[in-house]
């Protein structure tokens, strides 16, 4: 590994600390503009979305043990 190589791996996390700080003062910018129920429709969408996906992997689970027994 060259000397600059080196460098850039040594300063990387504290980059990435950097960025994931930008990354969420950008999403408290982005949230003060949008109304709380809003945020409590998003959550709400993503919990239906997550149990639809449960239920479709359960279904194909259930169809892999039909076909194998």
């Amino acid at each position: 590994m060259t000397e600059q190589e080196s460098s850039v791996q040594e300063h990387l996390p504290k980059a990435w600390e950097h960025v994931k700080a930008a990354g969420e003062e950008l999403r408290k910018g982005f949230a003060s503009f949008v109304p709380p129920d809003v945020h409590e429709h998003g959550r709400a969408a993503r919990r239906e979305a997550l149990l639809a996906a449960r239920s479709v992997i359960d279904a194909a689970l259930a169809r892999m043990e039909k076909h194998s027994s």
